[in-house]
C-alpha cells in the first residue's frame, strides 16, 4: 500500500500557520487508520480545496461495484481535512452530518474526490465533495458538516463528545 503521508501538498500559508506547534501536518491531515487500510491518499490540502483518491480494488461490495461506504469514507476524510484547516490549530472539526448521493457504479480504477467549502463559519463548516471516476464522470456527490470545537491543549477533542475524524 502506498504511504499516504508523503505526498500531501499544503499551501505556504497553512504550513506557516501550523509551524512550531508540534504537529506532523501530513499525518494530522491524512485519512487516518481506516483510510490507510482502504488506500485513501490526500493529495492536496487547503481550507478552500482538498483533493484525494481511493482505489476501487479492495473497496467493493459483493456485486463487484465500489462500495457506497468507501465513497463516504473518502468524502468524510476530505471534508474533515478542509474543516480542520479552516478551523486552524485552535479548533478541531467534529463531523455531525454526512450525506452521500451515489450517481453511477464503478468497477475498477481510482476515484478522485474534491472538497470545497459551501459554508465556512466560526462554529461550523460545510463542504461539498464531488467524487469522479477515471474518466471524470461524477460517481457521488456528498456534503459534510462539521462542528468546530475548541481544541484541548494536547490537540485532541474536548471532553464534550466524540470526534468523527
Amino acid at each position: 500500500m502506498t504511504d499516504q503521508t508523503t505526498s500531501t501538498r499544503f499551501p505556504h500559508e497553512t504550513i506557516e500557520q501550523w509551524a512550531g506547534l508540534g504537529f506532523d501536518l501530513p499525518r494530522l491531515f491524512s485519512a487516518g487508520a481506516l483510510g490507510e487500510r482502504m488506500g485513501v491518499r490526500v493529495l492536496e490540502a487547503a481550507p478552500a480545496k482538498v483533493v484525494g483518491t481511493l482505489p476501487v480494488e479492495g473497496n467493493t461490495q459483493p456485486y463487484g461495484l465500489l462500495h457506497g461506504g468507501a465513497s463516504a469514507v473518502l468524502a468524510e476524510t476530505l471534508g474533515s481535512v478542509g474543516a480542520m484547516l479552516h478551523g486552524g490549530p485552535q479548533k478541531i472539526a467534529v463531523g455531525v452530518d454526512l450525506n452521500c448521493t451515489h450517481h453511477r457504479a464503478v468497477r475498477s480504477g481510482t476515484i478522485t474526490g474534491t472538497a470545497a467549502p459551501v459554508h465556512a463559519g466560526r462554529t461550523s463548516a460545510t463542504y461539498e465533495i464531488v467524487i469522479t471516476d477515471d474518466s471524470g464522470k461524477r460517481v457521488c456527490t456528498a456534503r459534510l458538516t462539521c462542528a468546530l470545537r475548541p481544541a484541548a491543549p494536547n490537540g485532541n477533542a474536548d471532553a464534550a463528545g466524540p470526534a468523527s475524524h
